[in-house]
């Protein structure tokens, strides 16, 4: 069987060197520069064994995405290989946390640009923040080509901030022998892991642009894996840098611990360097996060889960630009929110998630479809894709609760969608007014038990059950009357 090939106005502009970038870029982004500190108060020194645990977690799943991506180069990422695998509300569901993570990611990381240049600027940050997003929602409608040079720009510059910074760590004069210390034990190590997973999140965003790679059966794998490679061999390396400079114990309550690293190492160039280097981070991650959960949107619109207008090609650029314009409004409003911080929390159960059901993809699609053309194969199936199932979801038992509640939420909310979509707007309007007209005649019948006195109120005072009788009435009616309205309609389809 041929590998499947995407039948779309997106253009294939992205060679190697771009689409390495895209995913460094994506994965390489404002966390690392202000979660190191609150990280190395759990686990010490150790952290550079959570930065590597969690790097190895992260090359199980990029395996499963570098196979997938060459044997389905289709834009959608995560979801198209769900919908390969399983179809139906799996495959929805999959693009459902792709989306409004990819939507978090950027809204987080143009806050996080914000923050990190009012080290040097005064700034409004959510109006800065909503005009970073404008910024990279025009560019991203300009076209992929002009993505992935600025990524390159962007990214190089970052990587030679950081590789400096790594060399003046490495050279800096130090009394005393490093040694790997957990103050928490190996749950502390753990309980790190969870939390800075995030910095390893967004070099996925290959696969997403996946149908705008060139040459996509040897391109695709080779920069996820050279992604992974090199987030796995610099963030140690960075850690370790930070350690030589300051010990953990001085930099855990640090708001920016590279920044506090550099100035004490290196003075004020230190410090405008490495604000430099976070911006160039935050700014990055906007840029491919934006143009990943355009991809998305128009996956899920090509396969009727959305309207068909996010499906339009802008006619010059030849980019999805309503997917563009509609994705970065939320993602501009959720920039200006005061709870963004804690929302954005959703990223790492949607990205976890996300890995977990690649996986399982990988191997269904084994399963059933083995003659499907596979450029780059898996190495140590099905081991690779266990370990990256068992791993990831292990590391969310050790999520914030809050953050698994508000998964539970948006699944909810995922739930609702599909079902209005398979269902229709009409028929689940009709659904809706039964459920209304039912629950207002329940609503008048204990209204009349209640009025009538045949169910007493104990203990409740006649003024207040005069209210309570007239609130349920006005209740029963509007229920009554909704539901009636819903179930006799028979116009306004979805």
């Amino acid at each position: 069987m041929k590998s499947v090939k995407e039948k779309t106005g997106l253009k294939r502009e992205l060679g190697l060197l771009h689409a390495t970038m895209l995913g460094i870029g994506g994965a390489l982004e404002a966390g690392v520069f202000v979660m190191l500190g609150y990280a190395a108060g759990l686990a010490g020194t150790a952290l550079l064994v959570a930065l590597i645990l969690c790097g190895i977690i992260n090359f199980f799943t990029m395996c499963s995405y570098a196979e997938l991506g060459s044997a389905i180069p289709k834009a959608g990422g995560e979801y198209t290989f769900a919908k390969a695998a399983y179809g139906g509300f799996l495959s929805f569901l999959t693009g459902w946390f792709e989306l409004i993570s990819n939507m978090f990611y950027a809204a987080l990381s143009a806050v996080g640009f914000a923050y990190i240049i009012s080290y040097l600027i005064p700034t409004n940050v959510p109006l800065t923040a909503i005009i970073t997003v404008i910024v990279f929602a025009f560019i991203n409608i300009r076209g992929v080509e002009e993505v992935g040079r600025s990524q390159v720009l962007m990214v190089g510059t970052l990587l030679s901030i950081l590789i400096a910074f790594i060399f003046n760590g490495l050279t800096t004069p130090n009394t005393e022998a490093f040694q790997l210390s957990a103050p928490g034990g190996p749950l502390g190590v753990i309980q790190a892991m969870a939390y800075i997973f995030v910095v390893y999140l967004g070099a996925e965003a290959i696969a997403v642009a996946q149908a705008e790679v060139k040459n996509p059966g040897k391109t695709i794998p080779r920069a996820i894996l050279l992604s992974a490679i090199v987030l796995l061999v610099i963030y140690p390396f960075i850690t370790y840098a930070m350690f030589r400079i300051v010990p953990p114990e001085a930099i855990s309550g640090q708001s920016s611990p590279l920044i506090y690293a550099a100035q004490l190492s290196m003075g004020d160039l230190g410090k405008i360097a490495l604000v430099i280097a976070g911006t160039i981070a935050a700014l990055s991650s906007v840029n491919t996060s934006i143009m990943a959960q355009s991809r998305v949107a128009y996956a899920l619109s090509r396969d009727g889960y959305f309207p068909k207008a996010l499906l339009r090609i802008h006619p010059k650029f030849n980019t999805p630009h309503v997917a563009v314009v509609i994705g970065s409004v939320f993602t501009a409003v959720l920039a200006a929110t005061g709870v963004i911080n804690f929302v954005g929390y959703a990223t790492d159960f949607g990205f976890i998630i996300g890995f977990a059901l690649v996986n399982l993809s990988l191997i269904k699609l084994r399963k059933e479809k083995p003659l499907l053309d596979r450029p780059f194969k898996t190495p140590f199936y099905p081991f690779t894709p266990i370990a990256g199932i068992v791993t990831s979801l292990f590391l969310l038992i050790f999520i914030d609760p809050g953050v698994l509640s508000l998964g539970i939420v948006l699944s909810v909310l995922a739930v609702l969608a599909y079902y209005i979509r398979m269902v229709g707007y009409l028929r689940f309007r009709v659904a809706f007014g039964g459920i209304s007209l039912s629950l207002g005649v329940f609503t008048a019948v204990l209204t009349y038990l209640i009025g009538t006195g045949i169910m007493p109120l104990n203990g409740v005072s006649p003024t207040t059950i005069t209210v309570i009788f007239f609130i349920l009435l006005f209740a029963s009616i509007i229920q009554i009357v909704a539901g009636i309205l819903n179930v006799t309609s028979k116009s306004h389809t979805f």
